[in-house]
């Protein structure tokens, strides 16, 4: 509580009314302390913790290269086009010889891959985030004698 609420004999109640607004506050703009806090610990899990063997920091390896490898590779042609205009057009008819069902198999990879790899995130953050009504927590583990507030409790976990 504020100095201003102690001031005021305004207690638990401005509180609450503080975490409504501020619940609706974030709907229209985003809670950047609550966002840096998950972007830490989202690197913590993925970075933190023992090491599971060599092998296992391979494959961990190779699945962070994909993005980088279309991003610098994208670069890179734009770098080639430049330096060396008739290999790089030599290289683009190679290209134009192949067939339009490769490329549609291509591009359906490429797209559930990153798609695939968009709906974890996704979810993840979904279960990662729980709405608090009123500051209170929404998952608790006690029983109490009323029923309803114990199967919405259930529900919300």
């Amino acid at each position: 509580m504020g100095v201003i609420g102690k001031i005021l004999g305004i207690g638990k109640a401005a509180d609450h009314v503080g975490g409504a607004v501020e619940s609706v506050a974030e709907v229209f703009v985003s809670n950047r302390t609550k966002a840096l806090e998950a972007a830490h610990g989202q690197y913590a899990s993925e970075f933190g913790g023992a090491s599971r063997g060599q092998f296992d920091d391979f494959v961990n390896g190779l699945n962070r290269l994909p993005r980088p490898v279309l991003a610098l590779g994208t670069v890179g042609l734009f770098i080639y086009a430049m330096i060396d205009p008739y290999a790089f057009s030599i290289r683009m008819q190679g290209l134009d010889t192949v067939p339009d069902q490769l490329w549609w198999l291509l591009g359906a990879i490429v797209s559930f891959y990153f798609g695939a790899r968009e709906l974890h995130h996704a979810r993840r953050r979904k279960q990662q985030r729980r709405i608090e009504p009123l500051g209170f927590s929404a998952v608790t583990d006690k029983v109490s004698d009323n029923a309803a507030l114990d199967e919405w409790r259930r529900l919300n976990r």
